[in-house]
């Protein structure tokens, strides 16, 4: 060993400290996490921080829920061509043309849930505004997420449908502040949640639902894989200005 380099050891002690260390991170951080948006959601819903905390756990949880709604069948298929430039037989057992049929699937945690909060959230606030303006604001906001949200999607074959996961949330946020006028921060934070559930839903999912079957994936979940990170996000910030 050359005589310019020198080996440090921090003996088994300092490994174990570390690893500590290291454990402490990855469940401190998750809880800390857990907590603040367990917090945010206590002022919006109205519900203890308790529970609050657990129904946000919930919505994770049941992320990994796909309920299948509905099949797509598609009309023609890509044929490989074979390294000899010829066809191969449509109708061979080893065809590898693509997907004959995409499913389509509602996420319990990324659609149904959040769509049930915001339902509960607008019954809420129509107690103490007026249900017209109310449900117009939300409307208004709503269709302008869900253009946004159009837009931004990215079709991928072979993965799905991408959704950014910070422009519809901010674009929520921006259009709660502005939309709700004097009814103050509150009512900001359930237009913005009600029109971040729905306009992403609607812009970013059933948009796009008739061409879902060109992405040759073998389900496409509604606010699901590429969609939930991005509802999430859009009801957390949501739910920091309530």
């Amino acid at each position: 060993m050359p005589n310019d380099i020198r080996v440090y050891s921090g003996g088994p002690l300092t490994i174990v400290a570390l690893l500590v260390i290291l454990g402490l991170i990855v469940i401190v951080v998750p809880l800390l996490f857990l907590g603040l948006v367990g917090k945010a959601f206590t002022n919006l819903v109205g519900l203890s921080w308790i529970t609050a905390t657990a129904l946000v756990i919930l919505i994770l949880l049941c992320s990994l829920v796909n309920i299948p709604v509905w099949k797509i069948r598609k009309e023609t298929i890509r044929m490989p061509h074979s390294p000899d430039g010829q066809f191969p037989d449509a109708f061979s057992p080893n065809e590898t043309g693509g997907l004959w049929e995409t499913s389509i699937a509602v996420n319990l945690g990324g659609a149904i849930i959040p769509v049930a909060m915001a339902g509960y959230l607008l019954y809420r606030a129509s107690a103490v505004m007026d249900v017209n303006t109310l449900y117009l604001q939300v409307a208004v906001a709503t269709l302008i997420i869900a253009a946004i949200a159009y837009v931004t999607t990215r079709p991928m074959v072979g993965l799905g449908l991408r959704v950014p996961l910070f422009i519809p949330g901010l674009t929520a946020l921006l259009c709660g502040i502005l939309l709700a006028g004097g009814w103050g921060l509150p009512a900001a934070g359930v237009i913005a949640f009600a029109s971040a559930t729905f306009g992403i839903l609607l812009g970013a999912n059933i948009a796009h639902l008739p061409h879902v079957g060109d992405l040759e994936v073998p389900q496409v979940s509604i606010g699901g894989a590429g969609t939930f990170g991005a509802i999430f996000i859009g009801c957390i910030l949501s739910a920091l200005i309530a």
